[in-house]
């Protein structure tokens, strides 16, 4: 099983939205899919516990079926950052305790494995701990999306850095035009393909109503059997 790790520009920049989009794109061509959420904040209450809608996306474009608390184990209610939303609730985050659920799921039988972080790179988990280290624990290689808006290259650059400063291998990225009224799109989409020492997987324009299946249509084939290693 192929694994990766998603992180993105910033917390708007559409992880999920880019995730689900990939993981509808390699069912389409016939390859098992599973995600992964290890934490989430803003999570809402329901009669089967605190549930999070990026999850149940996710859980909708992965096409292997899973338990919720395999796929997102730890769900926090408050929508801020996770760190501060655990201290709310007295929950305790680690990266050991994590990386023990993520193996878990790694360990199901699949072809594409995407896991999926919080907000950007550098996000706490605790006052020693970030996302970032979860990934470096892991070992996966990291797949960036960049939400496309006036900054997201210099957003762009410097997690692209932190993720090779972190000993990562930045396996590719997505653009996803959050900002249809980008001005310049074009430039700055000419200036990242250039300065981002990784492939461009796919570019995902603005779609009305945001339904990632049809951001999938903008997932080439190729991008799947490349990052699926069929190429």
């Amino acid at each position: 099983m192929k694994t990766y790790f998603i992180t993105g520009t910033d917390t708007d920049a559409g992880k999920t939205f880019a995730s689900c989009a990939l993981l509808h794109a390699a069912g389409k061509l016939g390859f098992k899919t599973l995600a992964h959420k290890p934490v989430a904040a803003g999570c809402e209450p329901t009669p089967d516990g605190l549930r999070n809608s990026d999850a149940i996306n996710l859980m909708s474009a992965m096409n292997q079926d899973e338990e919720y608390e395999m796929v997102n184990p730890i769900t926090l209610e408050s929508a801020i950052a996770p760190h501060l939303a655990a201290q709310e609730t007295g929950v305790q985050l680690s990266v050991s305790r994590s990386a023990g659920f993520a193996r878990g799921i790694m360990m199901a039988r699949a072809d594409l494995l995407l896991i999926e972080g919080a907000g950007g790179w550098r996000v706490p988990l605790n006052n020693r701990e970030t996302l970032a280290d979860l990934a470096k624990d892991l070992k996966q290689p990291v797949i960036l999306v960049v939400g496309m808006k006036l900054g997201c290259i210099n957003h762009a650059l410097l997690t692209s850095e932190a993720i090779k400063a972190d000993g990562l291998e930045v396996a590719g990225w997505i653009a996803n035009r959050v900002d249809p009224e980008m001005s310049h799109y074009r430039e700055n989409l000419a200036t990242l393909a250039q300065m981002i020492q990784a492939p461009l997987l796919a570019e995902i324009p603005s779609i009305q109503n945001a339904c990632w299946k049809d951001a999938a249509e903008h997932i080439p084939d190729a991008a799947v059997k490349f990052i699926l290693g069929t190429h």
